[in-house]
């Protein structure tokens, strides 16, 4: 039987997890989880690009991930779980491939363009912020990955890691497989205020928030723009709320509710509240689960360390082939 192609991702312990973090990565991290060999690890140094002035919560938010992983399907004993700063070899392998990335890569990145622009109340004017990219380099090419799970608009950070990987095999020899975007699709999903659902943003529908912080948010959502009036006929197409109702009604809902909006016989209170009781009860063993993990602290901590330990073994390998490659031992 062939050896199953490897995969690595990671995501940043900046906070809890969204439906955002859900749809565009985590529901296809567990859907692959029987077919690739998976390393996930939770990004905590990386957490501390942005939040790198108030610390004080990426601990929290590293326990809260594990616990919204396990609780949405991913297991330890299908993929390997880890913490970033628990395979210090991450760091080391970022220190040489920072000696070799060229500066104009690191700007052309679309994400640091963007997050400069968007995120007005932190200082991201710092190498780490702008050198997150190689960091991140080195955590995929670490577990010399053949793949990198993303969704389209991920796909220049895959490509950055590529040059990165083909540069340094150019410069030391070839010790580093170039991995490949294995893109994913992901449905439409914006927040609150129809804009990329963030953590940043604060438009974001949390995993761990309960049936009534959900009802809460789902009643402040916006709906059509132009549908200013109940008697108004609206546009489920241009609905956020609709492309929620998309994903979590039954079919019978999802065809009433487009035939009445558009004919001005439902209002968008009524739309909302549909649509924020199918997505309770979507989330519901979900919830069950988060307890459950909560009330297992062990657990959760053994999950860490044997996770760790699995993906250090794989890192000190690949270091002794680096610090061979660049003639430092």
């Amino acid at each position: 039987m062939p050896k199953a192609k490897r995969v690595v991702s990671g995501m940043r312990s900046t906070g809890p997890l969204h439906l955002g973090n859900y749809h565009g990565a985590l529901s296809n991290w567990v859907n692959i989880q029987d077919d690739y060999e998976c390393f996930f690890f939770i990004a905590d140094w990386h957490a501390l690009t942005s939040d790198y002035e108030n610390p004080g919560n990426i601990k929290k938010y590293v326990w809260q991930m594990m616990i919204d992983w396990l609780s949405l399907g991913l297991t330890s004993e299908k993929s390997t779980l880890f913490l970033q700063s628990r395979v210090p070899e991450h760091a080391e392998l970022f220190l040489y491939l920072s000696m070799i990335t060229p500066v104009p890569w690191l700007e052309r990145n679309p994400t640091f363009k963007e997050q400069i622009i968007q995120i007005q109340n932190k200082d991201l004017s710092t190498f780490g912020f702008l050198g997150y990219p190689v960091l991140q380099a080195a955590d995929i090419i670490m577990y010399k990955a053949d793949g990198v799970p993303v969704g389209v608009d991920q796909v220049p950070h895959v490509e950055i890691t590529r040059e990165i990987a083909r540069r340094f095999n150019f410069i030391y020899g070839s010790v580093f497989p170039e991995p490949d975007a294995i893109l994913t699709q992901t449905p439409k999903i914006l927040g609150l205020d129809r804009r990329k659902m963030s953590k940043s943003y604060h438009n974001a529908i949390y995993l761990s928030d309960s049936p009534k912080e959900i009802a809460a948010k789902v009643a402040q959502m916006i709906t059509d723009p132009k549908r200013a009036r109940k008697s108004d006929p609206g546009d489920p197409d241009i609905c956020n709320v609709f492309d929620f109702h998309k994903l979590y009604s039954d079919e019978e809902t999802i065809s009433m509710v487009n035939e009445k909006c558009r004919k001005a016989h439902i209002g968008c209170v009524e739309c909302k509240k549909m649509m924020a009781n199918f997505l309770i009860k979507v989330m519901e063993p979900m919830h069950a689960k988060r307890q459950y993990y909560e009330n297992k602290p062990k657990l959760v901590e053994d999950i860490f360390i044997s996770g760790s330990e699995k993906a250090r073994k794989v890192a000190v390998e690949t270091m002794v082939q680096v610090r061979s490659a660049v003639k430092i031992k």
